[in-house]
């Protein structure tokens, strides 16, 4: 309780009321929605066309990642030369029954279960068993966690491939984040973007049979083992969502550096705990090989700068040539919420739970309305303290009790 009151109390301390409380007439309007006029250089209360002049379309709603997520740049109905499933027509036809099954899905329905086969499964099987043995002595705590939960539910299990409306759900009861079936590869801008609103695009095939530990695509062994895990994770969730929000608008040479940096961190990141380099990149997670050798001393592992990070050239078919490490999530995040602000757009951007859109800030009379909305939420968090300060102290009180006090009460 102790360590919780304390904890809550430094994370109020940081919060400088101060301006607040020196501004309540102007915040304030008898608990009505703020009504500030606008100044002459204010841009009127709806956003008009010529706020985004020249800035690359972006979704505003949850919806519209309709209009995009079936952007496929490659891997989608067409498998090149060199897949390994390239010349098996049994598998390219179910690929494109997977492809189908994307194409037509839409936001807010539940995702379509599979019947998987015996050779997909035993696929799985094979990759599944060799992973877990590795997550223990190479995984970070926070997918240690999640993971054991997946299995510990029966949502993951080595004898059958989990469908990705249980994962979904699994989820979004954690952090919020779904998952939406796509076809193969995204452009940067339209995955990063799925990000910002929780939503992360995931493939629901799975690699050829012929190589199980290779595959020169994402699957649904890369996206359900290495990437769900730490999506279930508040602070991790987070930082993939303020990565997504920041690409929303940016130009394409911004987009490419954001890119960069999720490469580097989402994919082939790793972290110090307890005195120990731990992975979180999904990339890491999901290889075997990898996994394995980016814990040696043949691996070259640098301290995460975004600046630096989005110079690094990724490697595609090979190890990576450096790694990037962070103590921890928040630490990356609050790095990138710096990095973030390099950006060139005139407006902030929110993304609002309840309604599933992404609010552009580009007034004062919007953002009054956020911070009429966040004074609420510290007044919850203030009396929530004020509740644990009265039952610490309670608490205190009856230990220091005699153990006789309430007889000699009586």
């Amino acid at each position: 309780m102790g360590q919780l009151v304390h904890g809550l109390e430094h994370e109020v301390d940081c919060v400088d009321l101060k301006h607040f409380h020196e501004n309540d007439s102007i915040f304030d309007n008898g608990g009505e929605t703020p009504t500030l006029l606008p100044t002459e250089d204010d841009p009127s209360e709806e956003a008009g066309p010529e706020l985004f002049e020249g800035m690359p379309w972006f979704p505003r709603r949850i919806s519209d990642l309709d209009k995009t997520a079936n952007r496929v740049l490659m891997y989608g109905r067409e498998l090149d030369a060199e897949h390994p499933g390239f010349k098996d027509q049994v598998y390219r036809k179910r690929r494109m029954f997977y492809c189908d099954l994307a194409m037509n899905y839409r936001s807010g329905f539940p995702i379509p279960r599979v019947d998987y086969t015996e050779e997909e499964k035993t696929t799985w099987k094979c990759i599944f068993r060799k992973l877990s043995s590795l997550y223990e002595t190479h995984a970070c705590h926070e997918f240690l966690e999640n993971f054991n939960l997946l299995r510990k539910y029966k949502w993951y299990r080595e004898d059958d491939i989990p469908q990705l409306e249980d994962v979904s759900n699994f989820l979004k009861d954690r952090t919020g984040f779904t998952l939406r079936p796509v076809a193969g590869y995204l452009s940067a801008r339209d995955f990063l973007s799925g990000l910002a609103f929780r939503v992360f695009h995931c493939t629901q095939y799975i690699r050829h049979s012929s190589d199980p530990f290779y595959t020169p695509e994402p699957d649904c062994c890369h996206e359900l083992l290495g990437h769900c895990p730490l999506l279930a994770d508040a602070a991790f969730a987070q930082f993939s969502q303020e990565l997504g929000l920041a690409s929303l608008g940016a130009s394409d040479a911004e987009v490419d550096k954001l890119a960069t940096c999720y490469f580097f961190t989402v994919e082939f990141g790793l972290c110090q705990q307890n005195d120990e380099m731990k992975v979180y990149g999904a990339g890491l997670l999901s290889s075997a090989s990898e996994l394995e050798y980016v814990l040696t001393s043949e691996a070259n592992i640098l301290p995460f700068d975004p600046n630096v990070t989005c110079e690094a050239e990724p490697q595609i078919t090979t190890f990576q040539k450096m790694y990037f490490y962070t103590d921890s999530f928040n630490e990356a995040k609050h790095q990138m919420r710096e990095f973030a602000k390099t950006i060139k757009r005139p407006f902030g951007l929110r993304y609002n739970p309840y309604t599933q859109s992404v609010e552009v800030l580009s007034n004062t009379q919007r953002i009054a309305g956020l911070v009429s909305e966040l004074k609420g939420d510290l007044c919850i968090v203030t009396n929530a303290l004020s509740r644990l300060r009265s039952a610490k102290k309670r608490n205190r009180r009856g230990s220091h009790l005699p153990e006789n006090a309430e007889n000699t009460s009586q």
